[in-house]
């Protein structure tokens, strides 16, 4: 587990008053070519209306989910193939043959395209399964 907070980043018209801010400040540094210390002045500007919003208006903000936080939130406990789908009651996966008569591939009941009660299809090549006697 991380102690980091989450990022927080402006929102709305706050995020493009902060965009004018650096552009309006850039556009006076270059013309009247005083980037240094200018440039440290800008910057201060920018902390200082951050660090306003953040007292004042704190729903200027949003938080940002941490790439840490989405990765463990995305990744499951088991793998995808591990987990079967419930297979509804009617569906009688003991009539299914054990391979493809048409393919030879291997059947599961999981796998295969219900399309009745009683009938299937091969998740291979899509051909309709005959059912072994009960």
């Amino acid at each position: 587990m991380s102690s980091k907070r989450p990022k927080k980043e402006l929102v709305g018209p706050w995020r493009s008053l902060h965009l004018v801010i650096w552009l309006l400040g850039l556009y006076i540094l270059g013309s009247n070519n005083w980037w240094w210390p200018g440039i440290l002045i800008l910057m201060a500007i920018s902390a200082i209306y951050e660090g306003l919003l953040q007292r004042f208006l704190p729903n200027a903000y949003e938080e940002q989910a941490t790439v840490e936080a989405v990765k463990t939130e995305s990744i499951p406990s088991q793998p995808a193939q591990d987990i079967a789908p419930p297979t509804p009651p009617e569906h009688h996966i003991d009539l299914l043959p054990q391979v493809c008569p048409s393919c030879n591939g291997p059947i599961r009941g999981h796998e295969v395209k219900w399309t009745g009660p009683q009938s299937a299809n091969c998740p291979y090549c899509g051909t309709n399964l005959p059912m072994n006697k009960a």
